[in-house]
């Protein structure tokens, strides 16, 4: 049973806690294959193939094959587990970052250069 979550009402934010790891788990393992050299070429020559591999949900599986990692974050993917695909995929965790705020790469550099996003309206929902 889940404790009560009161971080939940944080807009735009997901929070890595047990039940997203337990959630998660395959995906992140799946990413932590990533690390081997013979598994990146194995992925990259078949990714569905080597994503089948893997005791992931259709829904994970879609979202690695899409890369939004927003939504793979959603369904318990943890970003520095995350990082092994776009790493993979030879781009930086700068560049992966900017496409999860909607932003380009140069626009997200120049808000985290001028001191991070504006807390205004991301505190909490009312």
């Amino acid at each position: 049973m889940s404790l009560a979550k009161p971080y939940q009402d944080i807009p735009g934010t997901t929070i890595f806690d047990a039940d997203m790891a337990r959630q998660g788990f395959h995906l992140n393992q799946f990413c932590m294959s990533l690390m081997k050299a013979e598994n990146r070429e194995q992925f990259k020559a078949d990714e569905r193939a080597y994503l089948d591999q893997w005791a992931m949900t259709e829904a994970q599986k879609q979202a690695v094959l899409d890369r939004d990692y927003n939504r793979m974050m959603s369904l318990g993917g943890n970003v520095y587990f995350l990082a092994k695909i776009f790493s993979t995929d030879g781009l930086s965790f700068q560049f992966a970052a900017a496409t999860m705020t909607g932003m380009t790469q140069e626009e997200y550099a120049q808000m985290m250069l001028n001191g991070g996003r504006s807390p205004e309206g991301n505190l909490y929902q009312e």
